[in-house]
């Protein structure tokens, strides 16, 4: 592409950045990310969803949601299936709520509607007055600690027991084995800074579990490559469960995480902070497009942080991020060997970077703000239900606010909020 095209599309000058400074940090970034198109089918797989086909969705979705940060926004941010997200489709609309993920897949297209009207509005910028910062990051936070849970449990790390809940596997259980040793060499790669240090070390992993035997490796001797089943998740909208209680309850827990988490998010990390409302409406969008390919909602990666640090300003990063996704839809039947414990510990490698990066921004000085922010945070997690946490976080805010006589910290939306979550746990 001629350079004067991409100096005038991206504003590259303008940014006071170059064309081969965005482009680097979009490589980066790419490599950053690159796991979802792994990971993301292996965890909608628990809810039925057709591994292979879902993989397929997750590349679709992440180009698309890329190209809408590039050409909507101009904005570097990097939009993929977000983890925290494809955890809340599976254990909270399928597992606790009973939806199927037929579904669930339109309960992630009302969120994402509801998310576009929202980001249209003046209340996308009223919504990040109201709510206090420390209940945004919390919900980041919270998700973070959901997913990294998830990590120990799939990977086989710690197990299910009667007496205590839960307990340490055995060093003689292999699988447990091949996470744990996958987890150390994820984080020397990461504390090494080594570039790709995560999907290095799914290979490693994969290798692992060649080694003592968990990985199924036959399927490689019939390698083809093919998009047949694709459709049975692309436009897979089940509307039946639109009467039903907890297919708006669902609808409504999707809308607060994707609001806030994404709010938190994309505030914390965009250098030019006027790129905000663009990047927001791009998001939204992207969680629209989601549903239709049929993947879980999108959210603004971490990851993106890695680009942005190497200088990425413009949507040039996010456009050659996006591009990059695109061959890696020839290697799905090669994904299909890796075993869940080379994945695990992705998983808990992500949901402490979530968990790192927002806890950070909560003032534990105010026990106020505190303490509802905790509750946020470790209920998630304990009751394996995120929309459980984040009730008990604007509750107790309320509570507390009121009961220690700064009523004057508190809006109208926060009671709003507040009183919709105490509904959902008196009839849910």
């Amino acid at each position: 592409m001629n350079k004067n095209i991409l100096n005038q599309m991206f504003q590259i000058q303008n940014e006071n950045t170059t064309i081969r400074t965005e482009i680097l940090a979009g490589i980066t970034s790419f490599v950053t990310v690159s796991y979802i198109v792994i990971v993301n089918g292996t965890v909608l797989n628990l809810a039925g969803m057709p591994y292979e086909a879902v993989t397929i969705a997750t590349v679709l979705v992440s180009f698309l949601g890329c190209m809408l940060m590039a050409f909507w926004a101009n904005s570097p941010l990097i939009l993929i299936p977000g983890m925290g997200d494809n955890a809340f489709f599976v254990f909270t609309l399928v597992f606790s709520l009973g939806l199927t993920w037929e579904q669930s897949l339109v309960a992630v297209l009302f969120a994402g509607i509801a998310f576009v009207i929202i980001s249209f509005t003046k209340l996308a910028d009223y919504l990040s007055h109201a709510v206090p910062v420390s209940l945004i990051y919390a919900i980041t936070a919270g998700i973070g600690l959901f997913v990294a849970f998830l990590g120990f449990k799939n990977g086989g790390i710690i197990v299910s027991q009667e007496d205590s809940f839960v307990q340490l596997a055995t060093l003689g259980d292999r699988m447990a084995l091949t996470s744990i040793l996958t987890l150390i060499v994820m984080l020397f790669l990461i504390i090494k800074k080594v570039k790709g240090n995560i999907l290095i070390g799914i290979i490693v992993g994969t290798i692992i579990g060649i080694l003592l035997g968990i990985t199924d490796i036959s399927s490689l001797s019939q390698f083809e490559i093919s998009f047949d089943g694709y459709e049975s998740v692309f436009f897979a909208y089940d509307f039946s469960a639109m009467n039903d209680f907890n297919f708006w309850i669902g609808v409504f827990s999707l809308t607060m995480v994707v609001l806030f988490q994404n709010m938190g998010a994309q505030l914390s990390m965009l250098p030019n902070k006027s790129k905000f409302k663009k990047s927001y409406q791009a998001n939204a969008f992207s969680i629209v497009g989601a549903s239709l390919f049929g993947s879980s909602s999108t959210a603004t990666t971490a990851e993106s942080a890695t680009g942005i640090s190497l200088g990425g300003k413009t949507g040039l990063t996010s456009f050659t991020a996006g591009i990059l996704f695109i061959p890696t839809l020839f290697f799905i039947p090669i994904l299909t060997v890796i075993p869940l414990s080379a994945i695990a510990p992705v998983l808990i490698i992500v949901g402490f970077l979530m968990f790192q990066s927002a806890v950070e921004e909560i003032p534990f000085n105010d026990l106020t703000e505190a303490i509802p922010a905790f509750l946020m945070i470790t209920v998630m997690p304990f009751s394996l239900n995120i929309p459980n946490g984040i009730g008990f976080g604007f509750i107790s805010y309320v509570l507390l606010k009121l009961f220690t006589g700064k009523k004057e910290e508190l809006n109208k939306t926060m009671y709003v909020i507040a009183f919709l979550f105490l509904i959902y746990f008196f009839l849910y």
